[in-house]
């Protein structure tokens, strides 16, 4: 049932982060601040389909 995904940067697009969830409660994208080492500060990070 988990679903495994990555989050990409919309800063710089970089892919830095692997993260699960389970698609049966979390159906839509989810969006998370996150620390993109490229950057050097808190960007916002999507996932990735």
């Amino acid at each position: 049932m988990r679903e495994q995904f990555t989050l990409k940067c919309t800063e710089c697009g970089e892919e830095n982060y692997i993260y699960t969830k389970n698609k049966k409660n979390q159906p839509s994208r989810v969006e998370y601040k996150k620390y993109c080492p490229r950057e050097r500060k808190m960007t916002l990070h999507r996932e990735k389909k």
